[in-house]
């Protein structure tokens, strides 16, 4: 499986990943909260790594950074992630179909539980996760 997709492919499937919990993060900003949002992102993504069966979801787990910068504005992040996440539909769907439902999970999971991780913001949040929902339902929306 890890043949099947290139560093570059992998890459963009790892930033829609991480800009995913980056996006509900920064969806209702406070500072305190932001760790535990952070704690609660590097904690899913080792899970993952360490368990999941998706080969694919363990590569992206696996990979370094959130593919934005420390000065990525909130606007920045939301069209950086969603742009990814459709991308890396698109390319799950056309080279490794069996593998879109686990990344699909894998997103959702993540930006769920950061969502969990800090009360308050709860709509912000919904929000966020909303629009992830949107961004990965991707080619399967059309065909429901």
């Amino acid at each position: 499986m890890s043949d099947v997709l290139n560093e570059s492919e992998i890459e963009t499937l790892h930033k829609g990943a991480m800009g995913a919990g980056l996006l509900v993060s920064t969806s209702d900003r406070g500072f305190f909260d932001s760790f535990k949002e952070a704690g609660a992102l590097a904690k899913h993504v080792a899970a993952a790594r360490g368990s999941s069966e998706s080969a694919v979801v363990k590569q992206v787990a696996a990979g370094r950074g959130t593919g934005f910068g420390v000065t990525s504005s909130p606007e920045q992040i939301e069209s950086g992630t969603l742009d990814a996440l459709r991308s890396a539909v698109a390319l799950l769907e056309a080279k490794a179909p069996d593998e879109v439902e686990a990344y699909r999970s894998f997103v959702l999971e993540l930006a769920r539980s950061v969502a969990a991780a800090a009360p308050g913001g709860d709509d912000a949040e919904a929000g966020a996760v909303g629009k992830i929902e949107t961004a990965l339902a991707g080619g399967a929306a059309s065909a429901s």
